[in-house]
């Protein structure tokens, strides 16, 4: 069986789940296109493929949009600064890209050669970016209650898990605090790169704290790629035994899984 033919039996299978009765339509088919599937086509060609961007804009404030309203829902007597912690908490590219990989949306991409070539389908930020272009998608074709039943499907248990995975300190200071009773050292932060164009800038960060601990984080933004990679260190040392043999309790050990881990806001 051809690629092209794998790729066509997963969209279907995604449409199925959607509710398209159809097959999928002009725009999954779209949300499902990554631009540089048509950099590659022929010119005669491009003009009957459209990439997933635009669609991606619009389920980004879909997304956005429902997790809100169902923090407020789930949290009556949060604060604002609260509740926004806790949606950036799930709306980020690593719980948005969990559930773009349990609906096999990785599956289903059109990529160009060489995207496909350098692991594409397993690229977090790539299939965050997919699954908020489904999201999209859906809303057109179907409206605002479809498109919640398929964010609150997958991100209910995150919304329910909140208040768990915000009850300790911010990661950054979590770490700190951390390592320096333990160590008495002090975590650094070091850019090792910005890749992408300018309005999609993914910043590598890497984190180090010599003979204790060494993780990388990546995000749309400095600040929130330090914070994933000190979620990292974190639970790389809730893992690890402390000097005297025991398990350390790191701050935010005891947050649920991580989809739903915090990115920052």
């Amino acid at each position: 069986m051809s690629a092209a033919s794998l790729r066509s039996g997963a969209i279907e299978r995604i449409a199925e789940a959607l509710g398209y009765t159809e097959g999928a339509s002009t725009r999954l088919n779209e949300a499902l296109t990554h631009r540089s599937f048509t950099n590659e086509l022929a010119p005669e060609a491009a003009p009957d493929f459209a990439h997933n961007e635009r669609l991606e804009f619009l389920g980004d404030a879909v997304v956005g949009l429902v997790v809100a309203q169902a923090l407020m829902e789930r949290y009556p007597d949060a604060a604002e600064g609260q509740l926004s912690r806790w949606r950036a908490g799930i709306v980020n590219a690593r719980s948005l890209a969990a559930f773009a990989k349990a609906r096999g949306i990785g599956d289903a991409l059109r990529l160009g050669r060489g995207e496909h070539q350098s692991g594409g389908r397993d690229k977090e930020t790539l299939l965050a970016d997919a699954y908020e272009a489904v999201v999209g998608a859906v809303y057109v074709d179907f409206g605002l209650e479809p498109a919640r039943g398929l964010i609150l499907e997958d991100a209910q248990p995150c919304v329910d898990a909140a208040h768990v995975a915000q009850a300790t300190p911010d990661p950054k200071t979590a770490l700190q605090e951390l390592v320096y009773a333990r160590w008495r050292r002090t975590p650094r932060y070091a850019l090792i790169e910005a890749t992408g164009p300018d309005h999609e800038r993914t910043f590598h960060v890497e984190l180090n704290v010599p003979e204790v601990v060494s993780t990388r984080g990546l995000a749309r933004s400095k600040k929130l790629a330090e914070r994933e990679a000190a979620i990292a260190a974190l639970e790389v040392l809730s893992r690890a035994p402390s000097a005297d043999g025991s398990a350390p309790s790191a701050a935010g050990s005891e947050s649920p899984s991580p989809e739903c881990l915090p990115e920052g806001s």
